[in-house]
């Protein structure tokens, strides 16, 4: 082996031992793998950021902002309930509805936005059918996987190989040349999860399973948010008024949240005559969320939240007339608007062992943390103090827009529960259906390539108003889209210098004489371990050039190489930890590490034997 060939190959071990430890984040790993081939002059500075123009970069990305179209306009939610609607009681008759729903809407969306979006709702059939969640929330979870490996669009994997396909001039895939060998994992999946899958699935009592999946109102009710909060009105002589929130320091100094601020409506001079003033006085008051630039008026009555000596000390001091809230004051933290949710921080988030204080939680998502709850304590954390941990739960208060922009950041946190899609924008829900049916249709029918038709349907969602421009940059995952565009370089690296031939001559010499189908299983099971511990995009990118590789070394088709590469990089069921849907089902189902090992292992097992027999019949060696 050449000097370049051991370089490139020590900055592929280093970045995917970052990747598995998560020393550092994968996007910042991603990036300093790029900026690594360029500085040591492995690639040229063109090569090094060709990810960034790459087709694969572009389509994921208008795919995002297509999901977020969906998801904000609530369609998600319609599609998802209607489905459930018919699931009745039975536990086995749920399990293939709550499968095939996740498959159905997995092939099509986000797999983490399907299950966030469905899981509400399953919760509540199991406790409708007296049935533990936990014998329904993995069956979701592999259910959005396997519908992943249904369609083009279905997962970044699918478009990474078909994407490859294209460059080297071989026929590409087209958006359901993954249906047929899809329904068949498909079919194997849920008969599987039937005959003996159900049977490796605990059941833990009801009440022990589920984290609560509430309404606001509900929410509202269970923190009995009413017994911390305040009314703080700004009297004639408080030297508040004038001062920004800012200046007032009511959250530093006294750790007040102010939730909202009602302003009562001015005096309005509609004539006058000589010295003499018609004057009304406006019944309209006006309700804003708080900013640091409001300043405050005699009158302002605030909401808050906090502890009630702190919240009296700051009224003494500030000169305010204070109130305990009730039950009413409900309407004026929750409304179109605004709301509040439960948001919970999965495995793998970059927050861990931060505190609020330090990630600068409400400046950076202009949200106000109200409580967080961790599992299996009844301990009373402090909010500026607390590190996070994997499972804590916070309930935030702000804008359905900004709790909603968190669900774009499914790797820090994962909304639960609260209907914060299309609150605002439901109205446009059949424009984004009519928008859906119409890319699917240029795709179906090949009318112009893939980047270009997601990229208009992508700029039709915005100009029709189904999302904003900033509500498209938020949907937007940028640490999935620096992820890929900085890893492609490195596949670039590993061709240009053989690597990728000399693994992929490796496996034609080890198993290649046992015949195409003994390395499409060796290229299945190198590509599904991997994708337990790297993302599938990730494990997609470094694994399909090799694929590739080992098809032309073989003097065959590349088509079953590749798809089954794609297909391995999607069974991401035995650990938590290996896909952000596994890990957002684990606290609502009580599920254990072990639990994934014992179903994921046999299915992981069972989607690479039919994945043997289907492929080379789709696509002949």
């Amino acid at each position: 082996m050449t000097f370049e060939m051991w370089l490139t190959l020590g900055i592929l071990l280093i970045a995917i031992v970052l990747f598995i430890t998560e020393w550092l984040r994968v996007d910042v790993v991603a990036l300093g793998v790029m900026v690594a081939l360029m500085v040591t002059g492995l690639l040229s500075t063109g090569e090094a950021l060709a990810g960034f123009s790459s087709s694969v970069v572009i389509t994921i990305a208008a795919l995002f902002i297509i999901g977020g179209a969906v998801f904000n306009t609530g369609l998600a939610a319609m599609i998802g309930n209607r489905i459930l609607g018919a699931a009745g009681t039975n536990e086995t008759r749920l399990m293939v509805v709550v499968m095939l729903a996740a498959v159905l809407m997995s092939g099509f969306m986000s797999d983490t936005g399907v299950v966030a979006v469905m899981l509400p709702a399953i919760v509540s059939l199991a406790a409708s059918a007296k049935i533990p969640p936990s014998k329904l929330l993995i069956p979701l979870a592999y259910g959005s996987l396997l519908g992943g490996a249904t369609t083009l669009i279905g997962t970044p994997p699918n478009i990474v190989v078909s994407d490859l396909l294209r460059d080297t001039s071989y026929p590409s895939f087209e958006f359901f040349s993954f249906t047929p060998v899809g329904l068949v994992l498909v079919v194997g999946g849920i008969l599987f999860m039937i005959f003996a899958g159900k049977y490796f699935l605990p059941k833990h009592k009801h009440e022990q399973v589920i984290q609560e999946v509430e309404t606001p109102s509900e929410l509202f009710d269970r923190y009995r948010l009413h017994d911390n909060l305040f009314k703080l009105r700004v009297r004639s002589e408080s030297p508040l008024i004038g001062q920004t929130l800012e200046m007032a320091r009511l959250g530093r100094d006294y750790s007040i949240n102010i939730l909202e601020i009602a302003r009562s409506g001015k005096p309005r001079t509609v004539a006058r005559l000589g010295e003499q003033r018609l004057v009304l006085q406006s019944n309209q008051g006006e309700v804003m969320h708080p900013s640091k630039e409001i300043s405050l008026d005699h009158n302002d009555m605030l909401i808050v939240s906090g502890d009630g000596s702190k919240v009296a000390q700051a009224a003494a001091k500030w000169n305010l007339a204070i109130q305990p809230g009730s039950k009413d004051d409900e309407s004026t933290i929750i409304t179109e608007e605004v709301g509040i949710a439960e948001i919970l921080v999965p495995s793998r988030s970059s927050v861990i062992g931060d505190t609020l204080v330090d990630m600068r939680f409400g400046s950076t998502h202009h949200l106000t943390v109200l409580d967080i709850r961790r599992p299996d304590t009844n301990e009373l954390l402090d909010l500026k103090t607390t590190p996070l941990r994997f499972g804590d739960i916070l309930l935030v208060q702000g804008e359905w827009r900004n709790i909603s922009a968190l669900n774009r950041k499914r790797r820090d946190f994962v909304v639960l529960g609260a209907d914060t899609n299309g609150i605002h924008n439901r109205r446009k829900a059949p424009m984004t259906l009519i928008l859906v049916i119409f890319m699917l249709i240029l795709m179906v029918t090949n009318a112009m390539p893939v980047a270009a038709i997601t990229m208009l349907t992508a700029l039709l969602m915005i100009l029709t108003g189904c999302l904003t421009m900033d509500d498209a940059y938020n949907a937007i995952d940028w640490k999935s889209i620096v992820l890929i565009a900085g890893m492609l370089p490195m596949s670039t690296a590993l061709e240009k210098y053989g690597l990728v031939n000399l693994i992929a001559d490796g496996f034609v010499e080890t198993l290649g004489t046992m015949g195409p189908h003994a390395v499409l299983f060796g290229l299945f099971l190198l590509t599904s371990l991997f994708t337990q511990v790297l993302s599938n995009t990730a494990t997609a990118v470094l694994a399909a050039p090799i694929a590739l590789a080992a098809a032309t070394s073989l003097g065959i088709q590349p088509q079953a190489f590749l798809m089954g590469v794609a297909i391995a990089a999607s069974m991401a069921f035995a650990s938590p930890v290996a896909s952000p849907v596994n890990t957002l089902v684990m606290g609502a189902g009580n599920y254990r590490f072990s639990d994934y090992v014992k179903i994921g292992i046999p299915m992981i097992i069972l989607m690479l034997v039919l994945s043997l027999i289907a492929l080379p019949i789709m696509w002949p060696f």
